[in-house]
């Protein structure tokens, strides 16, 4: 869907994006990076909004940035600042959106109902959008950003301000059009409870390059086969006896175990180990590799360190 290489792009002395080459694929890709790591940046660029210094790729297979207004006609964008007209109501606000992006007078006004029905926008529609409350006015920016019906979503934190219930609600919609619909969506959030729930890819940028792309299976996935195992009460008895076995065990900070080298669909070698060992098993299930943990570590990391950090299961033999 969306691919550029070699995108830079300076603000002055501060170089915002450095030798950019990435791949957006069809499907939810979570767009991650600690503040001022060019995200935003990033998104401006690809619709025309920022200028680039050099770079060049292609978007919905639209030659980028040659076409950029094709393109900006063909992507649906939801920005993390507030953007409304003073005085429009939220209706007339997205049917203004829609008469923008080609859509006649009825016909908008129709969809504009259609959409804010679909987000989850009731009767204040019909109140001025100053009035809103800064969630109401998330839900306002989807709906301008979906109203034309575009294939392809950029979506610039859109949980932000958002409650619990609406939070969860938002992002079923999300999973709903990539789902049902078929959109392919760039998720730029610092929420990872967000890109946990609905996303498959995950690009992390930092200091304006790109230090990590990989789906969000293969990053939780162990480099080797693991289970996380949670125990009431002492754990000792049986940590002891599974190092007997000759695996390693690692005691988590919440007092439970990850256990190296036991394959998931073995379950049944565990429970022998807690019967032999007098421990009751609370929980058991395959480990996963903490997104919070691979976000911590890519940031951190200096660019050298970052390209030998590697997740998933080619981990273990040197691949990222």
């Amino acid at each position: 869907m969306v691919e550029v290489s070699g995108v830079s792009k300076r603000y002055g002395t501060i170089q915002a994006l450095s030798d950019v080459t990435i791949a957006f694929p069809p499907g939810i890709t979570g767009l991650l990076g600690p503040n001022g790591s060019g995200k935003s940046t990033l998104i401006k660029a690809l619709l025309g909004l920022a200028r680039t210094h050099q770079g060049e790729g292609q978007v919905l297979g639209m030659p980028w940035p040659r076409d950029v207004r094709a393109i900006r006609d063909s992507v649906g964008y939801l920005p993390e600042d507030d953007c409304y007209i003073a005085g429009l109501t939220g209706i007339e606000s997205v049917a203004f959106m829609a008469q923008l992006s080609g859509l006649p007078g009825t016909e908008g006004l129709r969809r504009a109902h259609e959409i804010m029905d679909f987000c989850d926008i009731g009767e204040e529609r019909y109140r001025e959008v100053e009035t809103y409350s800064t969630g109401m006015r998330q839900k306002l920016k989807f709906a301008q950003a979906l109203v034309h019906d575009p294939p392809l979503l950029i979506l610039d934190e859109p949980t932000t301000g958002l409650d619990p219930d609406q939070r969860k609600a938002m992002l079923s919609r999300i999973a709903t059009l990539a789902r049902t619909h078929q959109k392919s969506i760039i998720l730029s959030t610092h929420i990872l409870h967000d890109v946990r729930s609905v996303c498959q890819q995950v690009v992390m940028l930092v200091h304006g390059q790109v230090r990590l792309s990989d789906s969000l299976a293969n990053l939780q996935r162990p480099s080797a086969p693991t289970m996380h195992v949670t125990v009431s009460g002492d754990s000792d008895a049986l940590v002891a006896h599974i190092e007997r076995q000759g695996h390693t065990v690692t005691v988590q900070r919440d007092g439970s175990l990850k256990i190296e080298g036991v394959d998931p669909t073995d379950t049944a070698v565990v429970w022998k180990w807690a019967a032999d060992a007098g421990a009751a098993i609370r929980r058991l299930q395959p480990a996963e590799n903490s997104l919070d943990q691979i976000f911590f570590d890519v940031a951190r990391a200096e660019p050298a360190a970052a390209e030998q950090l590697s997740y998933g299961p080619e981990a273990s033999d040197g691949r990222s």
